[in-house]
């Protein structure tokens, strides 16, 4: 796989999805943007700010439980810091997640006054709920709904089209179908889209994928992966990702025809057990590297 910059089928994609957001803003009272706790900067969409214009906005970290919790934490201080509201949850478990409809709440606090003032008390609070594909958007909402309504899988774009849910008395979600952006400025965000499986597969180079993480969890989270794979630190300290990659495969004895190692199987193997955090609970975007944040 070379640089992971530009994705050719997602353009029209874009501006279709765009086009359904732009229709639905002035039926919304605020945006909920969902994020992948593991990397929360690679995750939102740069073009989402000129697309929701001057709507209230909140961040919701989904997928918690598998991000390091301290990193979590840290990314939270930071969108705080920057004056945007924020909060963390896992919609498998539903820990945290009763923590959405307060801060919607608190986010819109002086137009729920406004309205009370105006003898609307009680008025339906409408969010649009938005983010890249794979991100939990459906997953979020069953959550919330409490009840398997919206459709979800694991893989992305399973979300065709805008759906209303009502999650509770007086307040309604909006879904819309999850998309990226059809360039990536910088290389290290698309492959760290690819990593949690929000580009599919099926256009990558998996091996040079698997190798690329490899290498990122060698010089990052060492004691993981070498818990996981049976390796040792020392091992692996000048192999490139691609050697690292045949050592999983015959430490796992996936081997072909000869005795050859089947990296095909091993890249699978190394991306299903981060996307599934089998690896541990890891965070690719350290909050320390993006001070100042903008949603």
């Amino acid at each position: 796989m070379e640089e992971l910059k530009s994705i050719q089928w997602f353009p029209g994609h874009m501006t279709r999805t765009k086009r359904q957001i732009e229709a639905q803003l002035k039926l919304i009272d605020a945006v909920a943007i969902l994020l992948d706790a593991r990397i929360p900067y690679s995750s939102c969409n740069p073009d989402l700010r000129s697309i929701i214009n001057n709507k209230p906005r909140m961040v919701v970290l989904n997928k918690s439980d598998m991000a390091d919790p301290n990193e979590t934490k840290k990314w939270l201080n930071t969108f705080r810091e920057n004056h945007i509201s924020a909060v963390s949850l896992d919609c498998k478990t539903g820990k945290g997640i009763n923590t959405f409809i307060p801060a919607v709440k608190g986010l819109l606090s002086d137009k729920i006054q406004s309205w009370k003032e105006k003898g609307m008390a009680g008025r339906t609070i409408k969010v649009m709920v938005v983010g890249i594909p794979n991100v939990g958007k459906s997953s979020f909402i069953n959550r919330m709904a409490k009840q398997n309504r919206a459709r979800t899988e694991d893989r992305p774009g399973v979300t065709r089209g805008n759906q209303w849910f009502t999650i509770g008395k007086g307040f309604d979600l909006l879904d819309t179908p999850g998309v990226l952006w059809p360039k990536f400025d910088d290389k290290l965000v698309g492959e760290k889209l690819a990593y949690i499986g929000s580009v599919k597969d099926d256009i990558l180079d998996t091996e040079h994928l698997a190798g690329r993480l490899l290498e990122y969890l060698r010089d990052n989270n060492c004691q993981q992966l070498c818990a996981r794979y049976r390796m040792e630190p020392n091992e692996i300290a000048e192999l490139q990702g691609y050697e690292i990659l045949e050592l999983v495969g015959k430490r796992r004895g996936m081997l072909i025809s000869g005795g050859e190692i089947n990296t095909e199987r091993a890249a699978a193997t190394v991306l299903d057990e981060f996307r599934n955090a089998t690896l541990g609970r890891i965070t690719l975007d350290r909050a320390e590297e993006y001070p100042y944040v903008k949603i």
